[in-house]
């Protein structure tokens, strides 16, 4: 006679894992650091995309359009961090060199366009960028990580 277990798939270690990843995710997404990060996020990305008519320098077209691209895809980038924040990690990453890239970008594109508007400008985007970036980068670190960091604290 052979001994037969039943069990179901709901008890199965992998999907009890991946429940518990989402909890942690989700305890996360909701705490009031994880909600500021992608607001401040997604503006900081839709101020890059605008800022060459914001600051008035749309007139060099070269760096008015670098920054309208690199602001659309940092706003994409970490527009959504709060529905993917354990995979966020990547992402974050890709837009924190998109804010060394905008600190850059005066000098690199191609033209004249290093002024003092379209420097500041750019310099205080880029590190606010950057920041932005690596903080979203810390906390879905924290987050794939097992919950041990003090986004999961902050948010019990």
């Amino acid at each position: 006679m052979t001994d037969q277990t039943h069990t179901t798939m709901e008890s199965h270690p992998d999907i009890a894992e991946m429940r518990e990843r989402h909890a942690r995710a989700e305890r996360a997404v909701t705490t009031q650091q994880g909600q500021a990060v992608e607001a401040l996020a997604l503006v900081t990305g839709l101020y890059l995309a605008a800022s060459p008519w914001i600051a008035g320098f749309n007139g060099f077209s070269t760096l008015a359009v670098n920054n309208l691209i690199t602001g659309v895809a940092y706003a994409l980038l970490l527009g959504g961090f709060g529905h993917a924040y354990e995979r966020t990690h990547a992402r974050a990453w890709a837009a924190a060199m998109i804010g060394i890239w905008t600190i850059v970008a005066p000098w690199v594109v191609a033209g004249n366009v290093d002024t003092t508007r379209t420097v500041v400008n750019n310099i205080i985007v880029g590190i606010i960028a950057l920041v932005l970036a690596l903080a979203t980068s810390s906390a879905a670190g924290e987050t794939d990580r097992g919950g041990r960091g003090r986004s999961t604290r902050m948010a019990r």
